[in-house]
C-alpha cells in the first residue's frame, strides 16, 4: 500500500512540476535558449516561453541534462533577454489539433491559420511526432495513382502508399510540377476520397503565392491543406512543418479513410535547418557538416507513409529536394534514396532545351511500379512497353555519343531511326503542357507512337501479340 501511495505521490509531483515556471535564461544562441536549475524534463516536451514584454512563444525541449535544458524556440528568439525570459514546461509533446475542415485552409508550419480565418475546431489532438506503425500491420502498396504526367505514369509509376522523391536542382521547375501533380493526381475509378496535404519549407513569398493561386484558379484548393513555412519565418519552424503536415495526413487517411498525397518541398531547406541546429549545439558533424542522425531523422518522416491492414485510407509521399550543385551523391539525395522506393530525377540539359517536365527517365525509377501496373490496373501492355522505352531511349544516348565523334552522316539507317525516336520521345512523350492532364491510355498510346518509329525487329522486349495489336510502323 505504501508503494502505491509513493507512486501516486510521484505522479502528482510530476503533474505539479509540469506547470512550474522558471525565470532567467542562462544562454541564448540563435533559436536555442538554455535554462538551468529546472526539474527533470522530458525530451521533446512542449515549452511556453514568455518575454519580458509578456509575449508568448512556443518551443520544444531539444536536449536535457542535470545541469541545463536546451529549448528550441519556434517563433525565433527576437525580444528575448537573459533575465527577462520565463519558461513553463507543459509536460506533454507538441500536438496538433486535427480535423478534415483543415482541407481548403492555408496554415503556417505549426498548423496555425495563415489565411486570416479562425483555426477550425479540432477533431482530436495528436502528437506531431506520430505513432509508430506495426510493420506487420502494413499492407503492401499496389494501387495506381494517375498524375496525368506521361513520363511519371508511364515510366516511374506512382503507387498508393509509396514514397517517391523528386530530385531537382536550383532554378528547375519542380514547383510547377508539384502544383500540377497536386491538381491532377487521382485514384483511378474514383473508388475513394482523394486529398492533398502540401508542406512547403523555407519557400519565398512569390512561390507560396504561386501555389495558393494555382490551387484557387483550378478549383482544387478545397481539397488541399497547405502548410507554408516562408523563407523569412524562423528556420526552426521548418523542422516542425513536415511533422504537422504528416499528422494531419494520418488523421485524414486512417480516421477518415481518404487517399492522401503528401507533397513536401523543399527537403533540402529542412535538412539545412537540422544542420544549423546541430552546429549551434556543438555536435560533431558528419558528411558536409550535416548531423550524424540525418538518416534516422529523414526516415522518421518518410516512414510515415503507407497503408494499414483494415484501414481504407493511405498516405503517399512525394518529397521534393533540390540537389546542391546538381550532385545526386550529396548526403540529402543519397540518404533519401536509401529510405524511399525510387526517385524522379530532373535534368538541367533537358530544361535548357525547353522540355517540361525536364525528367530524365534513365536515372529515375519506381521500385513498386511492377506491382501496380498491367492488366486490371493500367493496361496489359504497360510493363513491356515501359521496359522497351527504357531500353530504346538508353540506346539513343549511345547513338548520340557516337554521332558526336564520327558525325551523323556516318551513322547507319537504324541509328538515324533511333535519333528520330529520341527526339519524338523527348518532345512528345516526356514534354507536355503545364495544364495538360493525360490519361494512362493516352500515355501508353504515345509510347507506341514513339516505338513505331523504330523497326519492329528492334523491339525485343515486347511480345509478338503486343506488336501486332499496337505497333503502327
Amino acid at each position: 500500500m505504501m508503494k502505491t501511495n509513493d507512486t501516486l505521490l510521484k505522479t502528482s509531483d510530476r503533474t505539479l512540476l509540469a506547470g512550474r515556471e522558471y525565470k532567467g535564461a542562462s544562454k541564448i544562441d540563435g533559436p536555442l535558449v538554455y535554462m538551468r536549475n529546472t526539474h527533470p524534463v522530458g525530451y521533446g516536451e512542449l515549452v511556453e516561453i514568455r518575454t519580458a514584454d509578456g509575449e508568448i512563444k512556443s518551443g520544444q525541449v531539444l536536449d536535457t541534462s542535470d545541469e541545463a535544458v536546451c529549448v528550441q524556440v519556434f517563433e525565433g528568439t527576437d525580444g528575448l533577454s537573459l533575465p527577462g525570459t520565463s519558461m513553463r514546461f507543459l509536460g506533454e509533446p507538441l500536438t496538433l489539433g486535427v480535423t478534415d475542415k483543415m482541407l481548403g485552409r492555408v496554415m503556417n508550419g505549426l498548423g496555425k491559420s495563415r489565411d486570416g480565418a479562425r483555426n477550425p475546431s479540432a477533431f482530436d489532438e495528436r502528437d506531431v511526432n506520430g505513432v509508430p506503425i506495426n510493420p506487420t500491420a502494413r499492407e503492401y502498396p499496389r494501387d495506381f495513382i494517375q498524375t496525368g504526367i506521361s513520363v511519371i505514369d508511364g515510366m516511374t509509376t506512382l503507387i498508393q502508399g509509396q514514397k517517391l522523391p523528386i530530385f531537382s536542382g536550383n532554378g528547375l521547375e519542380h514547383n510547377q510540377l508539384a502544383a500540377q501533380i497536386a491538381r491532377q493526381a487521382k485514384v483511378r475509378g474514383g473508388k475513394s476520397d482523394f486529398a492533398i496535404v502540401f508542406a512547403a519549407m523555407g519557400v519565398k513569398y512569390d512561390v507560396a503565392k504561386f501555389f495558393i493561386d494555382s490551387f484557387e484558379e483550378t478549383g482544387v484548393l478545397d481539397n488541399v491543406a497547405l502548410f507554408l513555412s516562408l523563407a523569412d519565418d524562423p528556420s526552426i519552424e521548418r523542422t516542425i512543418t513536415p511533422r504537422t503536415a504528416l499528422t494531419l495526413a494520418e488523421h485524414l487517411a486512417f480516421d477518415k479513410g481518404k487517399q492522401v498525397l503528401v507533397i513536401m518541398t523543399d527537403m533540402t531547406n529542412y535538412c539545412e535547418s537540422l544542420r544549423e541546429i546541430s552546429t549551434l549545439r556543438g555536435e560533431i558533424p558528419s558528411r558536409k557538416g550535416y548531423p550524424g542522425y540525418l538518416y534516422s531523422n529523414l526516415a522518421e518522416l518518410y516512414e510515415r507513409s503507407g497503408k494499414i491492414s483494415g484501414k481504407s485510407g493511405s498516405i503517399t509521399q512525394l518529397p521534393i529536394l533540390t540537389m546542391p550543385n546538381d550532385d545526386i551523391s550529396h548526403p540529402i539525395p543519397d540518404l533519401t534514396g536509401y529510405i524511399t522506393e525510387g526517385q524522379i530525377v530532373f535534368d538541367r540539359d533537358m530544361h535548357g532545351r525547353g522540355i517540361y517536365p525536364p525528367i530524365n527517365c534513365l536515372p529515375s525509377l519506381s521500385r513498386l511500379m511492377k506491382d501496380g501496373i498491367g492488366e486490371g490496373m493500367t493496361r496489359d501492355d504497360h510493363p513491356h512497353l515501359s521496359n522497351q522505352l527504357f531500353a530504346s531511349y538508353s540506346h539513343v544516348k549511345d547513338v548520340r555519343n557516337l554521332a558526336s565523334v564520327i558525325g551523323e552522316e556516318e551513322l547507319t539507317e537504324v541509328d538515324h531511326k533511333y535519333l528520330e525516336f529520341g527526339d519524338f520521345f523527348e518532345k512528345k512523350f516526356v514534354a507536355q503542357r503545364y495544364d495538360e492532364d493525360r490519361s494512362i491510355e493516352q500515355t501508353l498510346d504515345l509510347g507506341w507512337d514513339a516505338l513505331s518509329i523504330l523497326p519492329a525487329e528492334e523491339l525485343a522486349r515486347l511480345t509478338e501479340d503486343e506488336i501486332n495489336a499496337h505497333y503502327k510502323g
